[in-house]
């Protein structure tokens, strides 16, 4: 018993690798573990907020040890830098990639094409359609005839190395770049050899039709996919990538960038504001980003500042409205030309334009009011604010003498170019240090307020003495 006692633990840990012979011999095995499929749903301009978050993905299938990762894919385009970093990551996963254009109606067009057929897998939904990847400028400026031709011959390139490494057409890949073609799914799935590898209705179904097919790799390896029953985790991208993919879009950067203007534009009218310029600073710079990833013209941005620039210009420059007009204009021009692009998702809806247009106006129309209004309004303290005010001689005053009057409740040194006699009122025409000068008012005006005058019976007031004139003269 003593050496049984002994034995006892090198029997349990042979005990597994005894039985597991026996339970294969006898045709039961042990339960197979659920394969993981990562999804991620991309529906957006491809930037490089989208391509981390794509890259994200892909990097946590590959340390779960996924069976797949599938994105479902609808954009109209974007960056190709950002598209070269996701395929490079596409090309290095461990885990097998898939792209899903869908769900039915959407595409992936120009940067989408690129990515769909450098995917280990792609797969279309039915009325999808993929293709129309001709490069443009990322400014949205025109590139000369050498320029445009370079770059439609590198992504040529790059879109045949693409197709031909995953056994696809490589043909069509060149025409959808050089051509602009674009492709249905039936075309794409018809074509010899194809551009995808099937169709299907939901990513669901994807899976259920990939399983048990066999996949080749990049590099030529091959895998079989298992991925029918499979648990599906869904990536979703943090929420500083989804403010910023939010930001990215056509009609939010345009926004921003009319509240940036504006809010500088209400700043340098009103320094010291604060509010206005650091909101305004904050909206700009957020638009400043996004026009890196956008198709900006930039003969629009000029055109909107031009107009911004005509209202401020009514401040100075008696137009009656034309500047204005003007400036209504150029901001109307500059932002329907400010995303220069044929896909409509890039452009800026007119249905945003001419609300934000006509709002951005009628404020500046306002500042513009006030600001007149203010220069016009007479000046109410200091010097400048007691000329035309009333006055109440205490002395007479001679032609090229000086005399005292009383005025805002102070006693005055005062001249007047013609005669006045004590307890006169007089009106203030200029004054010059401490010294006013003034001039008789007709008969029948009303002095000034008792409370302005020093010197009368109902003032409590004392009286502060502006002359240096002896109390004895007059």
């Amino acid at each position: 018993m003593k050496h049984v006692a002994r034995l006892l633990p090198v029997l349990l840990l042979l005990a597994p690798v005894v039985a597991f012979p026996l339970f294969a011999l006898a045709g039961v095995a042990p339960a197979a573990q659920t394969p993981v499929v990562y999804t991620a749903n991309v529906n957006a301009i491809i930037h490089p907020v989208s391509a981390e978050y794509m890259i994200e993905t892909i990097d946590r299938a590959n340390d779960a040890h996924a069976a797949a990762v599938v994105f479902t894919l609808a954009t109209p385009g974007g960056l190709v830098d950002s598209t070269r970093d996701i395929i490079s990551r596409m090309i290095a996963s461990k885990t097998p990639v898939v792209v899903f254009v869908g769900p039915s109606g959407a595409r992936a067009a120009s940067a989408g094409f690129l990515l769909t057929i450098a995917a280990d897998v792609a797969v279309m939904a039915p009325g999808t359609h993929i293709g129309a990847a001709h490069p443009v400028a990322g400014a949205g400026e025109t590139m000369d005839a050498t320029m445009a031709k370079k770059a439609a011959e590198d992504v040529a390139a790059y879109a045949r190395t693409l197709a031909e490494k995953r056994g696809r057409n490589a043909t069509l890949a060149d025409a959808a770049v050089k051509e602009s073609r674009a492709f249905t799914d039936e075309e794409a799935l018809s074509a010899s050899p194809p551009l995808i590898d099937f169709e299907a209705t939901s990513v669901r179904d994807l899976l259920n039709k990939l399983d048990g097919r066999t996949v080749r790799r990049f590099d030529g390896s091959t895998i079989v996919m298992h991925t029918a029953g499979a648990t599906i985790v869904e990536s979703e991208m943090n929420w500083r990538q989804r403010v910023l993919s939010a930001i990215a879009h056509p009609n939010i950067t345009y926004i921003l960038f009319t509240l940036g203007l504006l809010g500088l534009t209400v700043e340098l009218w009103n320094p010291g504001a604060v509010l206005p310029g650091v909101a305004g600073g904050i909206c700009l710079l957020l638009a400043f980003f996004a026009f890196q990833v956008l198709p900006v013209n930039y003969a629009g941005i000029l055109l909107i500042l031009f107009g911004i620039m005509l209202f401020v210009l009514e401040l100075k420059v008696a137009s009656y409205g034309l500047l204005s007009a003007g400036g209504l204009i150029a901001l109307a021009l500059g932002s329907m030309i400010l995303m220069s692009s044929p896909a409509p998702e890039l452009r800026v809806s007119l249905n945003v334009i001419l609300p934000v247009v006509l709002a951005l106006s009628v404020i500046l129309t306002f500042l513009v009011r006030l600001t007149i209004a203010s220069q016009r309004r007479r000046p109410t303290t200091g010097a400048s604010g007691m000329i035309g005010e009333l006055g109440r001689a205490t002395s007479a005053l001679e032609p090229g003498s000086i005399g005292r009057v009383v005025a805002h409740g102070e006693i005055w040194r005062a001249t007047s170019p013609a005669p006045v006699a004590e307890g006169d009122t007089v009106r203030i025409t200029a004054v010059d240090g401490l010294t006013l000068t003034v001039r008789r008012e007709a008969a029948g005006t009303p002095p000034p307020a008792a409370g302005d005058d020093p010197t009368s019976a109902g003032s409590s007031q004392t009286a502060v003495r502006r002359s240096d004139v002896p109390p004895s003269e007059g």
